[in-house]
This record gives C-alpha cells, structure tokens and sequence, in this order.
C-alpha cells in the first residue's frame, strides 16, 4: 500500500505514469508533498514562498482533466519547486536580495511558463545566494540552506534548495540554472542528479547577455531519468533567447541506450588548473578503481586549457556587470558581499579584457576538442571540498593554499562551462567525511543525450557495486536535529517573508497572488 511517505519517494517518471493510469491523484500526491515539506523544511529551509491554496485548485483541476480522459502533458500533477532566481507569477520572486523582498512578478518566465504548460502545479520556490552569486544557498531574506546529510553544512548553490528538496523528497520536479557549476555543485554535494545542457537547448529569458553561451537553465532530478522528463518539457527554441535552436524536445524524454562496455573513458582530477583537496582527489581514484571495468577503455589524460580563470573572471564580471548596474549605482550597499565583488571586477576592466577573454574561450574550445577525438567522454570529481559549514561563505582555502576570489573553488564545473560541453554531475556514494560525492560526467560537444545516456547507464551500473550508488539521507534523523538553519541568523532587521501570522499555512506570497489576481 502507497502511503504518503512513500508516494513522495517514488520518481516523477513513475508519478506521472500512476497520475495517466488514475492510481494517483494529483490531490493526494500534492497534499503528500505538502506534508512532506512541513515535516523537513524546517530542517533544511530548502523551500522559501509557497503559494498552496493556488496549488491545491490546480490540482483539483488535474485531477478532474484525467477523469474526463483529455490529452496529459510530461509533467501532468507534478508538484513543481522552482528556483528564486525564475519569475514565477503571483507568487514572490526575490532572487534572494533585500530589493525584491516584496517583488511579485505578473507573469512566468519562459521556463517556468513551460513547466506549467506540460502540467506542472507550482508549489513553491527554492533558496538561492543573493541573485545566484556562489554555491552556498544562503541571503539576507530567507536565510541559509542546510544539507539533508549534515544541515550544519552547505547545501551547494546556486540551485541549492533545489537540490536539498530533491534530496529529501519534498517535490518531484525542481529546477536549476548554471553559470559556474550551480546545477552541478548543489546536485553533488546532496546526492542528486544536476545536468547542464549545451547553451540554446533550454531558452533562458531572464539573461541580459542573450548572446554569450556560459549561463544556461536546466533539469535536476533524483534520477537521469527525472532530469531527462523535465529536459523534455522545457527544451526547445524562444526568441526570448538568441541562442536557442529549432530541436525535438520529445527526443530527451528518455535516456539514449549507450554500452559503458565500448566507452572511452578520460580521467583527470583537475583539469589541469584546478586546486583539489587531498582527500578528495583520493576518494576519485578509489572510485575509478571501482567502476573502470565497466567501459572500453579508461585513461588518466593531461591537460593545458591556457588561462582558464582569467577567462571565466572576466566573462562571468560581464554578465554581474550587465545585471547589476542599475542597482550597484544607486546603492552599493544594497548589494552582498559575493555580488558587489563580481560588479567591481567587472567594473574595472576594459573592452581588451573583454576581447582577449572572448578569444580565449575560443581557444579553449579548440584545445578541448583534441581530447574528444580520442574520448567519448571525460570523468572528473565535481567538487573539490567536501561541503563545509553553511556560515563559511565560501571555501577560501584548498589544500592550505588561499583562493583568488570566493568562487575559485568551482574551477572543476567552470572549466567546462567555457567549453559549452554538455556536463552532467552524477551521485557516487559518499566521500571520505561521509557527505555525498559527485561524479562529472562531460560529453562531447552538442551531445546532450549522449551525455544523458552515458549518465543513465553509470547510475544502473552503479546500484550493483559498493560504495558507488546513490546515497540517502537519514530524514528521521533530519526531523529529529530540526535546527532550522539560519532562519534568524543572518535575515536582516526586516521581517522574514513567511512571518505573517494572519495567514495559517500559505506565507504572504500566496496572499500577494489573490490580490494581484483580483
């Protein structure tokens, strides 16, 4: 018998398909999802506005259209969490900074409007840093996200709530965005499934730089399988971003069937640029150990990718330069640490930086490709620490040698963000203090569903060898610390958004919704 702790565990593959053959109700599945949040949140504070009442006559709507026996979308009932950095409509949108504490969008962005048009019923929104700045999900509004593992310790970022819900099963579908690693940091150090996709493949609407390839948005998912159902329902060209391509969504619904047997296989720890801790270099090599046999061939490769960081440093300033100018010029202050630093790098430079990093990532490119005609894929660690505790911002030091800047811990997903390859951050058991590990898994160039394929058969492979599966967290343990990281902490003088009494269970977020409905 299905109970709701159990419902909530399933996949969203196998909800979907219990919502189509009437066993489910998207009722039933929202309420167990709601409850599921109550229980955990509290603990982990991955989810910040929720907007239930709205979800729960929408689900009654669902519900109604599979009785009625009408066409079902992908995503048909499925609970959706979405990341606060994506405009949802009616329900508040605070890219995780005091400006937009009270911010109520009138509409979704592209991404979100296709979630909702494949049948996704928007629960809530997921923690970020302040406007995505760095892979600790912690701000000013809503405080930080713990870890389900440990919630002592970070939870990655910028997708971190997204992440650390997935990992706690309170939604089936949430999403992610990546620049530096925000899909895939978060995704590793919370046992989860982060996927970025090849610049254009998923429309992102909200960049200002429409035309440079390194932000891009993309699934998150328990499973290969969960990242490639919602792949499927938000791929696809917009003009609402330049660099999207006429494709076939439909073709990501599932995994492309790839033999690990006739894979080549490259190995490298650092790319040749990146610090890495001892131990987790370590960790690398005992699970390659265990899992080499499985492909064609397996090979530690060198590399020179020329002056990778200089390169990201700039073209990641550009893009904080283009968003945050406005808000930087009328008050410097109103801005955090993280944020306020890439606009003043960006600030500083000029149009020869600019060219030179342009060129350079072309460059780049080029160097990269050389490896590929030798390797079907590359296999790396996807992050360089073990997490560490949520009031470190960021990890300063590796190995005992300082970091140039708070995000230089993220070269191992930079890297190959400047490449535009396809990059998938796998769960592979757990790392020497315990904590989950990520296993990158970097593809050739425009092959997605490679990728995905090459990911989906390493995830089956691995459920049948120690120490490399999936790991999950102890909830009843999770429930039982309830030590609501930063709830109160590091929020500012101004009110938490969700501390309006007059409302029982939806925060001021849903209350704002029927008004701007009105």
């Amino acid at each position: 018998m299905t109970t709701p702790s159990t419902l909530v565990e399933l996949t969203a593959n196998e909800l979907r398909h219990r919502i189509g053959s009437r066993e489910v109700s998207p009722v039933e599945l929202l309420d167990a999802c709601i409850e599921r949040i109550e229980a955990l949140n509290p603990s982990v504070n991955a989810i910040t506005a929720t907007c239930y009442d709205r979800a729960r006559a929408e689900a009654r709507v669902a519900e109604e259209a599979v009785l009625r026996g009408e066409p079902l979308g992908l995503l048909h009932g499925l609970p959706l969490g979405v990341k606060d950095l994506e405009a949802t409509a009616g329900l508040l949108t605070t890219y995780g900074s005091e400006i937009y504490r009270d911010h109520i969008p009138v509409q979704d962005n592209v991404l979100v409007a296709r979630l909702r048009a494949a049948g996704a019923i928007v629960a809530g929104k997921t923690n970020i840093p302040e406007m995505g700045a760095g892979a600790n999900s912690r701000n000013t509004v809503w405080g930080a996200t713990g870890n389900p593992f440990n919630p002592a310790l970070n939870a990655g970022g910028s997708s971190g709530g997204s992440a650390a819900a997935l990992a706690c099963d309170m939604l089936p579908v949430c999403t992610g965005s990546d620049t530096g690693g925000s899909l895939r940091i978060p995704a590793s150090i919370c046992g989860v499934v982060g996927f970025r996709p090849s610049p254009g493949v998923v429309p992102s609407s909200r960049k200002l730089l429409g035309w440079a390839p390194i932000s891009v948005v993309g699934p998150m998912g328990r499973t290969v399988e969960e990242a490639c159902l919602q792949l499927a329902a938000t791929a696809g060209m917009s003009a609402g971003d330049p660099l999207s391509y006429p494709l076939d969504p439909t073709s990501f619904q599932f995994p492309e069937t790839v033999d690990l047997g006739r894979l080549r296989v490259a190995i490298t720890e650092d790319f040749g640029a990146c610090a890495v801790d001892n131990g987790i270099r370590a960790v690398f090599r005992t699970k390659v150990q265990a899992m080499k046999h499985l492909f064609g061939t397996c090979d530690a490769i060198d590399m020179d990718l020329g002056d990778v960081h200089r390169c990201f440093d700039v073209l990641r300033a550009e893009a904080f330069v283009a968003g945050m100018r406005e808000a930087y010029q009328r008050d410097p202050n109103s801005l955090g640490p993280n944020t306020r630093a890439n606009y003043e790098m960006g600030a500083a430079m000029t149009l020869l930086d600019s060219a030179w990093a342009q060129a350079e990532q072309t460059r780049i490119l080029a160097r990269f490709q050389a490896l590929f005609e030798q390797y079907d894929v590359i296999l790396s660690p996807t992050t360089p620490v073990s997490p560490f505790a949520w009031t470190q911002l960021f990890a300063s030091h590796i190995n005992g040698e300082p970091q140039a800047n708070y995000y230089r811990w993220l070269a191992l997903t930079y890297v190959t963000t400047l490449t535009t390859h396809p990059s998938l951050s796998l769960p592979c058991g757990l790392d020497d203090a315990g904590m989950p590990f990520g296993l990158q898994i970097v593809g050739r160039f425009r092959a997605d569903r490679h990728t995905l394929g090459v990911g989906h058969a390493m995830e089956q492979a691995f459920k049948g060898i120690a120490g490399l599966d999936r790991p999950r967290p102890d909830l009843a343990k999770l429930v039982a610390t309830r030590v609501e990281p930063a709830l109160t902490s590091i929020v500012t003088g101004a009110p938490d958004p969700r501390d309006v009494r007059s409302l029982p269970r939806d925060d001021r977020a849903a209350s704002a919704a029927k008004v701007s409905a009105v």
